[in-house]
């Protein structure tokens, strides 16, 4: 995985801060491959019913660009009881809870 501790760190409370401590956060996409190199950091984060709503969501991503800097950040986020999308099954099956 080509996180930092830091980065992983800054992640996570950012996380937790705007959608609570039950906040799931996976990291996929090209990051998880030590052998690959740059790419943005993909993200994809489970919520409690409720908790997805925009102005969490342009919360959290402008709270993490102040934590880790300009960076390209993609961030999908699944509600808890709604339907999984094909997206959200990749990084599911695919992806690395922080």
């Amino acid at each position: 995985m080509r996180l930092s501790k830091q980065q992983i760190e800054a992640i996570k409370s950012t996380a937790i801060s705007i959608f609570g401590n039950d906040v799931v956060v996976r990291l996929f996409g090209s990051r998880i491959d030590d052998n690959r190199r740059g790419g943005d950091i993909d993200l994809h984060l489970e919520v409690d019913s409720g908790q997805h709503t925009l102005k969490n969501e342009i919360a959290f991503e402008l709270q993490l660009k102040k934590v880790l800097g300009e960076q390209k950040i993609d961030v999908v986020i699944h509600e808890r009881g709604r339907s999984l999308q094909p997206i959200d099954r990749i990084a599911i099956d695919r992806g690395i809870a922080l």
